[in-house]
C-alpha cells in the first residue's frame, strides 16, 4: 500500500508541477489545482483558503463548493474546522465534522452534503499562509498515507505562492512582497533614514519544490549534508581551547542535530513522496518552527532553533545561495534581522543607515552598537523578514518606532521632506557649535556626548561636545568570543583618550549582566534580569575581570587625568568597595613603577532610586554622579522599558519624577558633588531644558542631539523656565510638559 501511495504522491506533485507550469492568471491555476487533487485523491470537494490578512482565511478556490462562495465566504483565524487548521497549524481529518469541536456550518458554500473532512496548513517556514482542504459524501477518514501526501501538496503550494504563482484580484491573492505594509515596533534609538532593505540572512527561494529522480534527490541531500557535517567539525576545532563551556555545548548540540539520523529519514521521506532535496529540508524546517512556537520549555526551544539554524545552512548549501548580507550590495542599506549580535552588527560598519529586528529590546548589544554608530533603531518588527527582500525601498522612524517598507511615493516624499527639514535644522545648529550652551539669564549648560567605539570620537569635534560624559566599556568585550586582553584594553583606551584632545573622557567600568550577557560568560537564568546579577554586582562578586580593567584604565591614562564610573550602584558599601578595588589597583601599579594618571575622579552611576536615599558620607566621598536617566526612570516607575504597555505610561516631566531629581540636585549641592544627568531624556530639548531649570548643570546625550538641545537652551531664560515647573506643579499637574510647551508657544 505504501508503494502504491509513494507513487500516487509524485504522480500528483508532477500534474501539479505541470499544472503550475501553464500559462495562466492566478484564480484559474487554484481553480484547476483543486479540480486535479480531487480528482487524484478520490473525494468530491477540494478547497483552498488563504489569508486575507493576518486574522482572516477567504475561499479562494473550490471543486464541489458553491462556486459562487469564492472570495465572497470568510473565516476568523480559529472559526470553524479550517480557521481551527490555520490557528494550531496541524492536520485535522475526521470522517465526521459536525462531531468536531468548533464546527461550523457556513450555508452559502453547500458543504452541508459532506460528511468527511481533512484540513492541513498551507506553511511556509512555519508561517501559516492558508489551509487546503478536501471532503467527501461518505463518513471517511484518511490514511496516514494521504494525510502526509496532502501535506506535501500543500507545502509546494506554499512555495509556489511565495514565487507569486497565484496573483490575482482580492486581499488574499495580492502579489507577495509587493504592497507596501506598516510595522509598528519600538522605539531602540531614534533618527531617521529612508534606503533600502539589506536582509542579515537573505531567504532562500527555492524554486523547484517538485522532483522527479528521489535517486538524484537523495544524493544531492546527503552531499550536502556531508558539506555541513565538515562545517560544524570546523567550527568545533576551532573553539577547542578558547570557547567556553556553554559555547562548546551549544557546538556539540549542533553537532548532534546535524548527525540526527530521525532527521535524515524524515527528509528522505519527503524525497520519496516527490519533493526536491530543498524542498524536503524546508518541509521539515517548517515543522520545526512550528514546534518552536509551541514548546514552553526555554532550553528545548534553544536546540530547536539550533536545528532551524542548521536547516537554513543546509538550503544555503543545496541552492548556492548566499549567507548575510554585504553592506555594499544595496544602496543606502537598511539592515533587516530577526535578532543580531553586536560583532555581526559591527561587521557591516557605518555603511548602514538603519536597523530593524524582529526581536531585540532598548538594552540589547544591537542597541547600544546602534547608538554608538549614531543610527535609527526600531525593535519588535514583528515579521518584517518574512515581508522584506533585499534591496525593496525602507523608511525607518526611529522617533515613532515606525517601518514602511515598500511605501507609496507619497508617503515616501513625506518623509524626504521630514529629512531635508531635519538636515536644514542640523546646518542652523552648526552655527552655534563653538558657542557655549549659555542661557539668557546667563546660566551655561555642559553639554557631553555618549560613546562606546572609536568611532565615535570625531563626533566631539562635529557635534560641539564639550567632553565625553559616558563612554560604554563593555563594548569591548561584547564583540568577542574571549574575555579581552589587558594590553589590548589599556591601548584603546589610550587612544580614546588621545582622539579627546584633553577633553573629559568619563569611562564606565563593565556594565554587563540583564540582556547584556558576555558570549565566554555562563549565563544565568534569573525571573527578572533587570533587577538580577547585572554591572557592579557582577565585578565586585567576581573582581579578577573588574581588577583587570582597572589596571587597564591606569595604563590607558598614561600620566593624564582619569575619570572612572561605577555603574549600577544601588548602596554605600558597593561604592566604597569599588572604589577601594580602584584604589588597590594604583597602589599596586605605583609599586609596580607604572606611570599613574596625574589625577584620578572616582564617581557613580544613580540608577537605582536607593542610592538617592544613601548616608551623606556617600556624596562627600563620590567625586562625581551620573544620574543614569534610562534606568532610574524604570525603577522609579515601576515600569519596565522593555515593555510597550507601560514603558510610554510615564512621562519624565511627571512632577513625582522632577521633584525625585531635585532632591538629588539639593543633596549633591549641599555637598559640592558634581552632579550630571545621562540619557536618552537628556537629549530631548524640553526635558534637557527641564532638567537645567531645576538645577543640573551638565547634561550626556548621544552626539546628534547637542545641536537641538544647545539652540533651545540659548533662547530660554531658565528662571521664567523654573517659575513655570512650580507653578504647574502647585496646581496639582501630573506632568509640567504641557505648561511648559505652552510657555515656549509663546517666547518671541
Amino acid at each position: 500500500m505504501a508503494e502504491k501511495t509513494d507513487s500516487d504522491s509524485r504522480k500528483l506533485l508532477r500534474r501539479l508541477r505541470d499544472t503550475l507550469a501553464e500559462e495562466g492568471e492566478g484564480q484559474e491555476r487554484l481553480d484547476n489545482i483543486t479540480h486535479l487533487i480531487a480528482d487524484s485523491m478520490g473525494t468530491d470537494v477540494c478547497s483552498i483558503y488563504l489569508l486575507r490578512d493576518a486574522d482572516t482565511l477567504e475561499l479562494c478556490a473550490t471543486e464541489g463548493l458553491n462556486p459562487e462562495s469564492v472570495h465572497q465566504t470568510r473565516l476568523r483565524i480559529g472559526e470553524g474546522l479550517v480557521g481551527r487548521v490555520a490557528r494550531e497549524a496541524s492536520p485535522m481529518n475526521t470522517g465526521d465534522a459536525t462531531a468536531e469541536r468548533g464546527f461550523r456550518y457556513m450555508p452559502e458554500t453547500g458543504e452541508e452534503n459532506f460528511t468527511s473532512f481533512l484540513g492541513v496548513p498551507i506553511q511556509r517556514l512555519g508561517e501559516t499562509l492558508g489551509v487546503l482542504v478536501v471532503q467527501s459524501r461518505d463518513g471517511r477518514e484518511h490514511s496516514e498515507d494521504e494525510v502526509y501526501a496532502l501535506e506535501v501538496v500543500a507545502m509546494v503550494l506554499a512555495e509556489m505562492a511565495e514565487l507569486g504563482a497565484f496573483v490575482g484580484e482580492g486581499e488574499a491573492l495580492a502579489a507577495p512582497h509587493q504592497r507596501q505594509i506598516l510595522f509598528r515596533g519600538g522605539v531602540g534609538q531614534e533618527g531617521a533614514a529612508i534606503g533600502h532593505v539589506l536582509l542579515h540572512e537573505p531567504r532562500v527561494v527555492v524554486t523547484n519544490p517538485v522532483a522527479d529522480d528521489p535517486v538524484v534527490e537523495n544524493k544531492r541531500l546527503h552531499d550536502a549534508m556531508d558539506t555541513l557535517r565538515g562545517h560544524v567539525d570546523d567550527m568545533l576545532s576551532v573553539a577547542m581551547g578558547t570557547a567556553g563551556e556553554e559555547h562548546m555545548k551549544v557546538l556539540e548540540a549542533y553537532r548532534m542535530f546535524a548527525n540526527s539520523r530521525g532527521w535524515v529519514r524524515r527528509m528522505e521521506e519527503d524525497i520519496e513522496r516527490g519533493l526536491s532535496a530543498e524542498a524536503a529540508v524546508e518541509k521539515e524546517q517548517s515543522a520545526v518552527r512550528a514546534r518552536m512556537g509551541r514548546v514552553p520549555d526555554p532550553y528545548l526551544r534553544e536546540r530547536l532553533h539550533d536545528l532551524d539554524d542548521l536547516s537554513n545552512r543546509l538550503l544555503r548549501i543545496l541552492t548556492g545561495q548566499g549567507g548575510t548580507g554585504e553592506a555594499g550590495s544595496v544602496e543606502n542599506p537598511i539592515l533587516v534581522a530577526r535578532n543580531i549580535g553586536p560583532g555581526e552588527l559591527l561587521d557591516y560598519g557605518r555603511d548602514l543607515k538603519g536597523v530593524v529586528l524582529e526581536e531585540g529590546s532598548v538594552g540589547s548589544h544591537a542597541a547600544i552598537v546602534a547608538r554608538a554608530l549614531a543610527i535609527p533603531l526600531v525593535i519588535h518588527a514583528e515579521r518584517i523578514t518574512a515581508e522584506a527582500l533585499n534591496g525593496d525601498q525602507i523608511i525607518v522612524d526611529g522617533d515613532q518606532g515606525l517601518v514602511h517598507l515598500r511605501p507609496e511615493e507619497t508617503v515616501a516624499h513625506a518623509f524626504r521632506d521630514k529629512m531635508a527639514m531635519q538636515a536644514k535644522a542640523q546646518e542652523r545648529y552648526s552655527s552655534i557649535r563653538s558657542k557655549p550652551a549659555r542661557t539668557r539669564d546667563g546660566v551655561t549648560i555642559g553639554l557631553h556626548m555618549n560613546a562606546g567605539l572609536m568611532a565615535d570620537l570625531p563626533s566631539l569635534e562635529g557635534s560641539g561636545a564639550e567632553g565625553v560624559g559616558l563612554f560604554r566599556t563593555e563594548l569591548q568585550f561584547l564583540t568577542r568570543s574571549t574575555v579581552p586582553r589587558r594590553g589590548d584594553l589599556a591601548a584603546l583606551y589610550g587612544r580614546v583618550m588621545d582622539a579627546a584632545k584633553g577633553r573629559k573622557v568619563v569611562f564606565r567600568t563593565l556594565d554587563i549582566g540583564s540582556d547584556k550577557v558576555l558570549p565566554y560568560m555562563k549565563r544565568v537564568d534569573e525571573p527578572n534580569p533587570a533587577l538580577g546579577w547585572r554591572a557592579i554586582r557582577v565585578g565586585l562578586d567576581k573582581p579578577g575581570v573588574m581588577r583587570m580593567q582597572l589596571q587597564a584604565l591606569i595604563r590607558g591614562a598614561a600620566g593624564r587625568p582619569l575619570a572612572v564610573m561605577f555603574p549600577f550602584v544601588a548602596q554605600f558599601e558597593e561604592f566604597k568597595e569599588a572604589r577601594g578595588l580602584l584604589l588597590e589597583q594604583i597602589e599596586r601599579e605605583r609599586a609596580l613603577g607604572h606611570v599613574l594618571p596625574e589625577g584620578v575622579e572616582i564617581g557613580a552611576m544613580l540608577e537605582t532610586p536607593s542610592l538617592a536615599f544613601a548616608p551623606r558620607q556617600f556624596f562627600e566621598l563620590a567625586d562625581f554622579i551620573s544620574i543614569g536617566g534610562n534606568d532610574l526612570k524604570q525603577f522609579f516607575f515601576a515600569a519596565d522599558r522593555e515593555n510597550e504597555l507601560v514603558r510610554r505610561r510615564y512621562d519624565t516631566l511627571n512632577v513625582s519624577f522632577l521633584t525625585f531629581l531635585e532632591q538629588i540636585v539639593a543633596r549633591c549641592a549641599e555637598t559640592g558633588t558634581t552632579l550630571s544627568f545621562c540619557g536618552e531624556d537628556a537629549g530631548r530639548p524640553i526635558e534637557a531644558l527641564c532638567f537645567a531649570a531645576i538645577g543640573l548643570r551638565t547634561l550626556s546625550m548621544r552626539p546628534a542631539s547637542i545641536g537641538p538641545v544647545k539652540h533651545l537652551l540659548r533662547r530660554v531664560d531658565l528662571a521664567e523656565a523654573r517659575a513655570v515647573i512650580d507653578t504647574a506643579r502647585a496646581s496639582g499637574a501630573q506632568s509640567v510638559r504641557p505648561a511648559v510647551m505652552d510657555w515656549l508657544a509663546r517666547q518671541t
